[in-house]
């Protein structure tokens, strides 16, 4: 793999904050021809530094209000409460993020809802249901104060 170079990274920075930029808009912002644009973006693709492209949502237009942490801990730690911990949290259209986390607790949770009662049945049906769940703190957020998914580059 062929290491970033000073216009892979403008190229990246461009697209991060802009996915919808046309190759001929891209070029110009990176100073580049629009053929090498391009390629350059192909590569960056298919080396895996590109993973996809996708508009950012408003949670509020789609009546998805509340956005909520949650702690999960669980009483056995074993491969098959990790697996079928995962593939519940997979199928669950609240959950946005789950990371399995070294610490007080086994994994953190975020979701978005429309409220405290779909908060309250989604704790209830996929994660209190699950096998091998313990406890759960949950944190509802009051004010998102940043919310990024831009990578330095």
């Amino acid at each position: 793999m062929k290491e970033l170079d000073r216009l892979d990274r403008k190229i990246l920075r461009a697209l991060q904050v802009e996915g919808r930029l046309s190759n001929i808009e891209l070029a110009e912002k990176v100073s580049l021809s629009p053929t090498a644009t391009a390629e350059r973006v192909r590569r960056l693709t298919r080396d895996g530094y590109i993973l996809g492209y996708m508009a950012v949502l408003s949670p509020q237009k789609l009546g998805r209000n509340l956005l909520v942490f949650v702690e999960v801990k669980l009483d056995r730690t074993t491969p098959d409460i990790f697996d079928v911990f995962a593939a519940a949290v997979k199928r669950s259209e609240d959950v946005m993020e789950c990371h399995m986390v070294a610490g007080g607790f086994d994994y953190l949770v975020k979701a978005r809802v429309a409220g405290m009662e779909a908060y309250r049945q989604f704790l209830s049906e996929v994660i209190l249901s699950l096998p091998g769940v313990r406890e759960t703190h949950t944190y509802a957020v009051m004010e998102e104060i940043k919310t990024a998914s831009h990578l330095p580059v």
